[in-house]
């Protein structure tokens, strides 16, 4: 509610243009169903509510905003508010002079040290094996022109990082240093395992590393047994002596085995990506959509 009503009062700040909220629900369990649908309700004409079926995850929720977002920008922004959305004025003002994709890009975010290390880590890894300009601590507080959001509704695409993906599309980022804050109501449902979830989509959907590391296995692992071998057969040539027992057999089974498992792994991985695309299921199924909202269109907006 808290979030609702300080976006709506920062609307009225926006002399040219008319606020709409698209608020979506991605198959909350905390009672957040019925409180989204009440703030449509309550605020009709400026508030939209988007209910999915189940919970299909942030970027899965983010494309179904856009799908019903009719407004000239889109802004992206969490229901918690760590991120300073007055910032959107700024935004919209890169917009008019005509940045098609602005985004906060955050220099410092107060929050506990594991879960700034983890994000690190994660953001560090897009820039050294996907997208170097990607922002060091990432992001996800931004600002989009009407076609960004169409070509990411023509792509529809299914596990992935919505916020990569937007980078991908090749629009050079107009960038807002930005503060994180501290959460300050609410908890947070980004698991670990979503996190991890997360990890995996980027990685397999933006870069070839997954593949280009069997690749690293199965050669380096092969030099290796072959230097072991020569190893092996120049004691015994040179020394007499009979090669290792069992012992040393049965580690080499288990190191290989253990390769082929971890090889086999990411191949499912992408086996299970294509299974998903040759589906051809949605990546959200909307079960509720509240909407009377009309918000007014810039008529001197260029392109």
């Amino acid at each position: 509610m808290d979030t609702v009503a300080r976006l709506l009062a920062f609307g009225k700040k926006l002399k040219k243009y008319q606020i709409e909220l698209v608020l979506v629900d991605d198959g909350s369990t905390d009672g957040s169903r019925e409180l989204v649908i009440e703030l449509a309700q309550t605020f009709s004409g400026f508030v939209k509510a988007i209910i999915l079926t189940r919970n299909f995850g942030q970027s899965s929720a983010i494309q179904a905003g856009f799908k019903y977002a009719t407004g000239d920008c889109i802004g992206i922004i969490s229901c918690d508010l760590q991120e300073p959305y007055l910032e959107f004025l700024k935004m919209i003002h890169a917009w008019e002079a005509g940045n098609k994709f602005i985004i906060g890009e955050r220099k410092n975010r107060k929050e506990s040290q594991l879960h700034q290390f983890v994000s690190w880590l994660y953001w560090k890894s897009v820039r050294m094996f996907a997208m170097p300009e990607f922002p060091k601590i990432g992001y996800d507080f931004c600002l989009l022109d009407r076609q960004l959001a169409d070509e990411i509704n023509r792509l529809n695409e299914k596990n992935t990082s919505i916020f990569v993906l937007l980078f991908w599309l090749g629009y050079r980022p107009f960038r807002i240093p930005i503060t994180r804050e501290q959460r300050s109501q609410g908890k947070s449902q980004w698991k670990f395992s979503k996190k991890l979830s997360f990890v995996v989509d980027t990685l397999i959907g933006f870069t070839h590393v997954p593949a280009r590391i069997i690749t690293f296995l199965g050669i380096s692992t092969g030099c290796l047994s072959v230097l072991y071998l020569l190893f092996i057969f120049g004691k015994w040539q040179f020394y007499g002596s009979a090669p290792m027992g069992w012992t040393t057999v049965v580690g080499l089974l288990t190191l290989f085995g253990s390769l082929q498992l971890f090889s086999l792994g990411i191949l499912s991985e992408y086996l299970l990506r294509i299974l998903d695309e040759t589906r051809k299921r949605p990546p959200f199924i909307i079960d509720l959509v509240i909407s009377k909202t009309n918000p007014r269109r810039l008529l001197s907006k260029k392109y």
